[in-house]
């Protein structure tokens, strides 16, 4: 019975001690808090800096300045999800707290969340016009972007800069299937990635299936960077298959412009062994916040001294990260994509450029639980003119599936 009663008052005691404790309120010197707080966290103790920031925040949840100090102490423990939503709760209310701005902004650039942090540069220059260091980190964020979004492009998946996980192998398939006269179709793909001091390097094994040939090809990309600014693409690819070019070539040089933009010019080159065929090119990007448009024209000179025009036009908006988005690539005019068909038992090679096309495709990528591996999915539909029959038309679609891994 004692032990009981014992029991019992003991247990109150910790009930009212814990009511206690929660209806304590803050009744210190905010300012003097702070700056202590301050003091401690420039020092290294955020642990206790964090608890007093808290406490502050409990009785004043306004104080700006405490809450972005709590958010930085945050963010240079690489806490960055946390710091997020401390700035949020500042930026919602204070639109031209400029210190705050610049402080989330450097969040994102930490976390290589760039597109986050253009979106944030650019969102915060509409309440602090052409203010030079939002600028600065506006142009910062586009260019660490471009660079990023540039080998992503050819690779699904680019190893991030700085990341100890610097190669990856990416796995690629697709079929075509037609509505009239042609089998199936379908291709596949391995590719290595291995990032280097002075770019990516993409050695890559092609395979291919059409009109019951099989055919493989040795292809090679590389992503020179010459400066901050300034990179290239170059690509290499052979094969003994007719259903491949024997050689093909590209070369191509990319530049960051003002305003969150990119431009390039560049060419391509097909042998066929009988003929040759070069294809020049450039692209234009722009960044706005979360998305991604980009407009790339292919210009093919015929025989007859003619030009025909094909154009490529990419919209993109990434969700929570840059691995994970959501875009639609369309093509118009004459393919720039090289599937040859088959007319009177010939198997055609460079005359398919000059067939008229138009082409959507719809891409969906996607990291995997684990954060490193991810798949990709696309889905197309293609109106092509019959080779054999001009003026007629095929329609074909397209299901595609990339699965990449980092080590």
């Amino acid at each position: 019975m004692y032990l009981k009663k014992l029991f019992l008052l003991v247990c109150f005691g910790c009930v009212l001690c814990a009511t206690r404790a929660q209806t304590i309120e803050y009744s210190g010197n905010p300012d003097a808090s702070f700056f202590a707080a301050r003091d401690l966290a420039f020092s290294g103790d955020r642990t206790t800096a964090r608890d007093t920031l808290k406490q502050i925040l409990s009785k004043y949840p306004e104080y700006a300045d405490v809450r972005n100090l709590l958010a930085k102490t945050y963010s240079w423990d690489g806490e960055y999800l946390e710091a997020r939503n401390h700035f949020n709760k500042i930026i919602s209310k204070e639109k031209k707290l400029k210190e705050v701005w610049v402080a989330a902004i450097n969040n994102e650039m930490y976390a290589e969340e760039y597109y986050l942090a253009l979106g944030l540069a650019n969102k915060a220059l509409k309440y602090l016009e052409n203010d030079e260091d939002l600028l600065a980190l506006e142009e910062k964020a586009q260019l660490a972007l471009t660079i990023d979004k540039t080998v992503e492009e050819v690779i699904f998946l680019d190893a991030e800069a700085g990341d100890v996980q610097k190669n990856s192998i990416l796995f690629t398939s697709s079929v075509d299937v037609f509505d009239v006269v042609f089998d199936p179709m379908t291709y596949a793909s391995i590719a290595y990635s291995t990032k280097t001091k002075y770019g990516t390097i993409i050695p890559r094994l092609n395979y291919s299936n059409r009109f019951n040939i099989n055919g493989m090809q040795l292809e090679v990309d590389a992503y020179p960077k010459f400066s901050k600014k300034v990179y290239a693409y170059l690509n290499y690819g052979y094969s003994d298959s007719p259903i491949f070019p024997a050689h093909r070539a590209g070369a191509e040089l990319y530049t960051n412009l003002p305003n969150a933009m990119e431009a390039s010019l560049g060419v391509r080159y097909l042998n066929f062994g009988t003929s040759r065929v070069f294809i020049f090119t450039g692209s234009y990007g722009l960044y706005a916040g979360n998305y991604f448009f980009s407009l790339r024209p292919y210009v093919t000179p015929s025989e007859n001294n003619t030009l025909n025009i094909s154009g490529n036009i990419l919209a993109r908006k990434y969700l929570k990260d840059k691995y994970n988005f959501i875009g639609v690539n369309a093509s118009f005019g004459y393919t720039s994509e090289l599937k040859q068909f088959i007319a009177d038992n010939v198997l055609l090679a460079e005359s398919l450029l000059f067939l008229e096309s138009q082409n959507i495709l719809i891409e969906y990528q996607f990291l995997l639980n684990n954060n490193k591996n991810g798949l990709g999915l696309t889905l197309g539909v293609t109106r092509q003119e019959l080779s054999f029959r001009p003026g007629d038309f095929f329609i074909a679609g397209t299901l595609g599936l990339n699965y990449q891994f980092k080590f």
